[in-house]
């Protein structure tokens, strides 16, 4: 900590004079002048400065809740002087296109500030001044610093471009948090002329690298792989059946939910004493750091007793035999030096559920064929037999999990295209499991851990792939108002789009076409086939919510229809118990639209319910998506009085039916191929689709289990029935198939079996997975090599086989599929089939070659957008991005290259040259056909004017005409 920093921000509690408490702190960090004005009042000021910009009524009305502003100072090069430029070895500090920084001061009512509007703040008072200009803002004690990337207009240099705001949000005057203390230290003009930094260009540059969220999360997740490995060679776990990897995967399960709780600290709904080695050296009887008992009577009784109970349900549990337990009752009293304290001490924790703190044990005590997963258990013999988690792990000083998790801010709002905070935000998170996931499988832990934390998706392809989809999928499914509008796409691509998030959508749409989208975002299917960390079924969640938020503010068009669903389902249920069910769910939309009316909780919700589904062949992988849809509806939430029911916290889904363990490359076989099924079989396979929808929702256990077990004997009845049709092989899959098993895998996947999709999804999206089919001996190669794929090729990559079947998933004629994948498959031999695959019979709408820089140093990788089926003729829109505008991703217009087409090929008009090529190899006997050629584009010698050919190709080539 830096005891300077914390006297000047201590000087900035409640009362205090703004302006010179901020002069202060900012002299802390070594930047001082007495270039100051007088500003007058908040109207005054806004009077004075806007000559040249004129703000919009919207804009002005961010300064409403402005009691005051003081211009600090204008900090320039003169400030600097020769003195201190000479003390850093800088001789001289040039004004650059920015010629100083102007420090404002501004007080606020009191009141709550999200982050998007202390954001839009920042960047409307930016707009006033020709230099960058940061701004303080204090209300009561809370302080928020701001800052905006200025970047020069593309066409008039002379002009800034004003694009992501960055904040340092809520730092408390007193008792600051450690990393807020440090973020300050490291914005120090000194620090700044350390790295050489010779003008405001500079200047500005070094204060977004401190500022740098990218930075930030590199450095957590470094740290936090360290202890993912000190833990993976310290504990002892009981083997959960899953094959190799287990140590890792119990910590990897271990690190989700104490994040989620984490989170949940946030928002002070758990006490921050449980993570204070204190606490547990007072609560626990004999406590040393070398010992389990903190996992085991803290944590886990946290985990599965407190947060997967319902409050009034929470006790110890000294009756119910040893086998049948109740796994949602506290244990290890024993262990505890006053077991009706502790229990007094969480009775305002929350009861969450959702599946995340589901305890996995099938059994107390080992049973032929259970297994005790978690080992939750008061049996004293068993205690140390399985389960060793040594306290040191969470409360070492220099390496413990905790020291870690408090060294930096944790934040409960998502980063934007347009906002961001400097702390760690669900989204951050989920790259930190992506890379995570990638250090433990096999198949990319050699790369990944070289990659050091730069392993994931970012977050701008993803928020492009998603409004690419998106838009072709919205704009096919609902209609405009005047039919043949050729502008519909690009309005509802405006939709989507973040940087005119703020924007209202009104003007743009008619209230009929409204009402055609929202019913067209409520109708959407939308599947990640390889769903990692869940980045992009999160992307479509933003999107999509962001979409709502503009075309129906006051939720009006979405609550009508969840009711009008929930009617149809209450009104068609099957019987009385199935009809009550749905009759309360009926009521609890009324409840959910009436209590989060102004909240995005009901466009979530309803979104996870009927339109966002992953599958991955991880089920530690659907957890950690599960882990950040549930954390994206808490953040929507609010602690109501002590009257409310759970404290006014509405239980989690259970999102055990939209994320699913599976091996999505293989279907279900001779089942799926019968088209008439007998009565009592559609009869059983709808009942068992009404039973895993009223999971979705249900919040209780036991009446969880009830469905469970409902479940489990409607699959059974299943399998007897389709065992004589369809043989026992696949009766046998049917039956065992078990969803809410956290643990296992189905080794094949099918959507209307396992999500009640049958006419197939609007939209396929992800990132599949990198595997060469003939690594390990070929072993994927015998997986898939009679799975019936046209596209199969032995010497091939696994992702190719995604392509064909994420198009085989999409609804026909209309559904889109996006995926980003190694670019290998453009040109290569391997990928020869694939490429010949999509020109006969889809439509390739974009293409956009990133090379290495999304992965970095890892693979070059390429985006594709296709429409399933061959539609009307369209010009396949393509890029090379390093060819783009100062790179920038994702392409500007001007960058995009159309090819058009011709005849029966779809992609693109054969060049002077590719025509050249077929002739000479006819000549040599070897005649090609149109797809032979590679669709990998040769950019960087003219767009239309080269086009490379596979290696087999250029080989024939070149022996039979070098020059050639």
């Amino acid at each position: 900590m830096n005891p300077e920093i914390e006297k000047a921000l201590g000087a900035l509690a409640a009362g205090a004079p703004l302006r010179k408490a901020t002069a202060s702190l900012l002299g802390a960090l070594g930047y001082r002048s007495n270039r100051t004005l007088e500003t007058g009042s908040v109207p005054e000021f806004l009077e004075d400065l806007q000559a040249n910009t004129r703000l919009t009524d919207k804009q002005r009305s961010l300064f409403e809740s402005w009691l005051s502003v003081d211009v600090v100072f204008q900090f320039s090069g003169d400030e600097i002087g020769r003195k201190q430029a000479m003390l850093f070895d800088v001789h001289g500090f040039d004004a650059g296109r920015h010629g100083s920084f102007l420090f404002l001061a501004v007080e606020l009512r009191q009141g709550e500030y999200s982050r998007a509007r202390l954001a839009e703040s920042t960047r409307a008072v930016n707009r006033l001044f020709k230099m960058p200009v940061i701004v303080l803002f204090r209300c009561l004690s809370t302080v928020t610093v701001g800052a905006v990337h200025h970047r020069s207009h593309k066409v008039d240099k002379s002009k800034d471009v004003l694009e992501k705001v960055t904040l340092v949000k809520d730092i408390r005057a007193e008792n600051p948090h450690r990393a807020h203390v440090e973020i300050l230290a490291d914005l120090a003009l000194p620090r700044m002329m350390k790295d050489r930094v010779t003008s405001f260009d500079d200047l500005h540059a070094a204060w977004e690298r401190v500022l740098d969220i990218e930075a930030l999360n590199r450095r957590f997740y470094s740290e936090l792989f360290d202890w993912f490995e000190w833990a993976v060679n310290t504990c002892r776990f009981p083997d959960d059946g899953a094959g190799a990897g287990g140590i890792e995967r119990h910590v990897i399960r271990l690190i989700t939910r104490l994040l989620f709780i984490w989170f949940m600290k946030e928002k002070d709904l758990i006490p921050e004493e449980l993570f204070d080695e204190n606490f547990a050296r007072k609560a626990l009887k004999g406590y040393t750091s070398d010992q389990t008992d903190y996992y085991r009577a803290v944590l886990q009784n946290l985990f599965f007793a407190t947060l997967n109970t319902e409050i009034e349900q929470r006790a110890f549990d000294t009756d119910i035999p040893e086998p049948h337990r109740d796994f949602t009752k506290y244990r290890y009293r024993n262990l505890m030096v006053d077991p009706e304290a502790f229990v007094k001490r969480l009775e305002r924790v929350p009861f969450v559920n959702g599946g995340l703190f589901d305890c996995l044990d099938d059994f107390g005590v080992p049973v032929p064929g259970k297994r005790h997963i978690d080992a939750f258990t008061d049996n004293i013999a068993t205690q140390g037999k399985d389960l060793d988690v040594p306290a040191r792990l969470f409360f070492d000083p220099a390496r413990g999990l905790f020291p870690l998790f408090r060294h930096y801010k944790f934040t409960v709002e998502e980063s934007t295209p347009l906002d961001r905070e400097v702390a760690l935000d669900p989204e951050l998170l989920g790259r930190v499991f992506e890379n995570l996931l990638a250090a433990y499988n096999p198949e990319t832990k050699a790369n990944a851990r070289k990659a050091t934390g730069t392993y994931y998706t970012p977050r701008q392809v993803v928020d492009y792939m998603v409004e690419e989809s998106l838009t072709e999928a919205l704009a096919k499914n609902a209609q405009p108002t005047i039919q043949g509008d050729e502008f519909w796409r690009e309005r509802v691509r405006y939709l989507l789009d973040w940087e005119l998030a703020k924007a209202d959508a009104g003007d743009f749409f008619e209230p009929g076409e409204k009402e055609s989208l929202v019913q067209a975002i409520a109708a959407l299917k939308v599947l990640d086939p390889a769903v990692g960390s869940g980045a992009f079924p999160m992307g479509v969640l933003h999107g999509l919510t962001l979409a709502l938020r503009r075309l129906d503010p006051d939720n009006r068009l979405w609550e009508a229809l969840q009711t009008e669903r929930a009617r149809a389902e209450a009104a068609s249920a099957i019987d009385t118990a199935d009809r009550a069910a749905r009759d309360e769910e009926l009521l609890e939309v009324s409840r959910i639209f009436e209590t989060y009316r102004d909240s995005d909780f009901g466009r979530k919700l309803y979104l996870m319910q009927n339109g966002i589904f992953g599958v991955d062949i991880q089920p530690i992988a659907c957890q950690i998506a599960k882990l950040r849809f549930f954390i994206s509806l808490v953040v929507e939430q609010e602690v109501n009085d002590e009257l409310a029911a759970n404290y006014g916290i509405r239980p989690l889904p259970n999102l055990e039916t939209r994320f699913v363990a599976a091996d999505t490359l293989l279907g279900l076989g001779a089942y799926k191929q019968q088209v008439l099924r007998s009565q009592r079989v559609m009869a059983l396979e709808n009942k068992l689709q009404q039973v895993r929808e009223r999971y979705f929702n249900a919040r209780f256990r036991q009446e969880k289990m009830r469905l469970r077990d409902e479940d489990t004997n409607l699959r059974a009845e299943l399998a007897s029935e389709l065992e004589a049709d369809f043989g026992h092989d696949d009766a046998r899959q049917v039956a065992e198939w078990d969803p809410y098993n956290q643990n296992t895998r189905a080794g094949w996947f099918d959507p209307e079996w396992m999500f009640g999709v049958i006419d197939g999804f609007d939209v396929v999206i992800g990132n599949p997975p990198y595997i060469q089919l003939q690594k390990d001996g070929g072993r994927e190669r015998k997986r898939y090599q009679n799975a019936g794929y046209e596209t199969f090729a032995s010497m091939g990559d696994i992702y190719q086989l995604f392509y064909e079947r994420g198009i085989g998933l999409l609804k026909p004629g209309t559904g889109t599929l996006a995926y980003i994948t190694s670019n290998s498959w453009l040109k290569a031999e391997y990928g020869r089939k694939l490429r010949r695959w999509f020109t006969e019979h889809h439509t390739p709408l974009s293409l956009i070659e990133m090379g290495k820089k999304v992965f970095t140093a890892i693979v070059d990788t390429a985006i594709l957008t296709v429409r399933n089926g061959k539609g009307e003729p369209v010009a396949c829109r393509a890029v090379d991005i390093e060819q783009a505008s100062n790179g920038r991703f994702p392409p500007t217009g001007q960058d995009w290259g159309t090819v058009q087409p011709e005849g029966e090929r779809p992609w693109m008009a054969l060049s002077s040259i590719e025509r050249t090529v077929m002739e000479k190899m006819e000549a040599v006997g070897k005649p090609l056909k149109e797809w032979d050629i590679s669709i990998y584009y040769g950019i960087k010698t003219g767009f239309n004017a080269a086009f490379i050919v596979d290696q087999a190709t250029r080989d024939a080539l070149v022996a039979e005409d070098p020059k050639s």
